[in-house]
């Protein structure tokens, strides 16, 4: 017989919510993400089909190049001021002295890595910019736009406005393609053009995403010492060394290409972007998961931490491994469809590069948990030990893309192994539980 005096269940939609490894507001994300994502298929495969693979190298080389500097310099930036602004949020406070803070430091890292540009450009001009001083300038100035749109990005998502942050992926995506699609009616047959596009289109993307500004920047009490510098030195050197690693691959294969192989970071570049399409999707989870597991560590509720956790890590593994056979089944013929029959690669490389993928999507959830429970440090060490390896197997190896694709497998697994050991060391001492 049923107990009368039972609680009565709690309505649907909240138990559904409950159920959900999501966090709050990553639909929201995930809608411009998408948009994002497709924007910069076709981007690269507009580009591609345009320039051909020899002339697309250079631009592969600086998509990449760009990729590793500005996240890992600041999307610390952005996780701070989301942190720090959720943080005043929930307390009533105005968030304007952050904003200040935030702006000095990223200004401070922008001149900084610009200065690093100048001095080093005698030998990266020729060696990865193809002599191309279009390319150079779009670098420099997509470095700029990105630190300016990074911290903006962290003060849309402190203040919740998930359909704001959305709006900047959704116009990044779409100025790029419709750019781009010009450049190729046109018949723009060099790649420095395509790169003062990518180092436009953040400014654009930001000014679209500050559409409703009101509120955002509200006076409030000076912002104490390490409000947003607390944990920035930690998260910035594992930002580093994590979109060092994310990025290698085309780097690596510029580098290590001999002069009859001078197209083939293009091609490589070509199929790691379609391997890599869950990521763009798990960008949407990556926003809102730390103030997620943040609030969950913060109350102590280490039981709905544990569980949130391992609900994402299903969800994670098993996007995965369809991701990593599906690749491996289409990915030649996609790739083929999207950037013309001249970039070719083999089923082995789609497989291994979708599989490194997956092995980082399960890194980044696992770094996101080790932030919430304020472990920046063990963070930075596993994805420096990450690169390292990443760099002895690439080393060792003989085949151009053999070795580059076994040092990211293996590189990014390690990472993960790393991150799960002291991730359930670290909850073992905060919760008492074993690991």
């Amino acid at each position: 017989m049923r107990d009368s005096t039972a609680a009565p269940l709690p309505p649907l939609g909240h138990r559904l919510r409950a159920a959900n490894p999501l966090p709050q507001g990553t639909a929201s994300v995930g809608i411009g993400l998408v948009a994002n994502g497709i924007g910069a298929y076709l981007f690269l495969s507009l580009a591609g089909r345009s320039l051909g693979p020899e002339a697309f190298t250079p631009l592969s080389v600086m998509w990449a190049l760009t990729f590793a500097a500005a996240p890992g310099l600041f999307l610390p930036l952005e996780q701070e001021v989301s942190r720090a602004v959720a943080s005043r949020r929930a307390r009533h406070v105005g968030a304007g002295p952050v904003v200040r803070q935030a702006v000095a430091i990223g200004a401070v890292l922008l001149v900084a890595v610009l200065v690093l540009t100048l001095v080093t450009l005698p030998w990266s001009r020729s060696a990865l910019f193809d002599d191309q001083s279009l390319l150079v300038a779009g670098f420099m100035l997509t470095l700029a736009g990105y630190a300016l749109a990074h911290p903006v990005r962290g003060l849309l998502s402190g203040h919740g406005r998930f359909v704001d942050y959305s709006i900047y992926f959704s116009a990044e995506g779409l100025l790029r393609v419709v750019i781009a699609a010009a450049f190729l009616f046109v018949g723009v047959e060099t790649a420095g053009p395509y790169g003062l596009v990518l180092g436009v289109v953040p400014f654009l993307a930001t000014g679209a995403a500050l559409i409703r500004p009101r509120g955002l920047v509200e006076p409030g009490p000076p912002s104490r010492a390490g409000e947003v510098t607390a944990s920035f030195g930690a998260l910035l050197a594992a930002s580093m060394f994590t979109a060092a690693l994310l990025n290698a691959g085309p780097i690596a294969v510029e580098l290590l290409a001999t002069d009859d192989q001078s197209d083939e970071a293009g091609r490589f570049l070509a199929g790691l972007v379609i391997a890599r399409v869950p990521l763009f999707m798990f960008q949407a989870v990556q926003a809102s998961l730390l103030p997620r597991l943040s609030h969950l560590a913060g109350g102590h509720q280490w039981v709905e931490f544990r569980a949130a956790l391992r609900r994402l890590m299903v969800a994670v593994l098993g996007l995965g491994v369809v991701a990593t056979l599906v690749a491996w089944l289409i990915g030649p013929f996609v790739v083929r469809v999207l950037f013309g029959p001249d970039f070719e690669l083999g089923h082995r490389d789609l497989g291994l590069l979708a599989l490194s993928s997956a092995a980082f999507m399960v890194a980044v959830a696992l770094g996101q948990s080790l932030i919430a429970l304020s472990s920046q440090t063990h963070l930075a060490v596993a994805w420096a030990i990450g690169l390292v390896v990443f760099v002895i197997v690439t080393a060792l190896g003989e085949d151009l893309y053999l070795r580059v694709e076994m040092g990211l497998v293996v590189g990014t697994a390690t990472v993960a192994i790393i991150l799960a050991a002291l991730l359930a060391s670290e909850l073992a001492t905060v919760a008492g539980d074993p690991p």
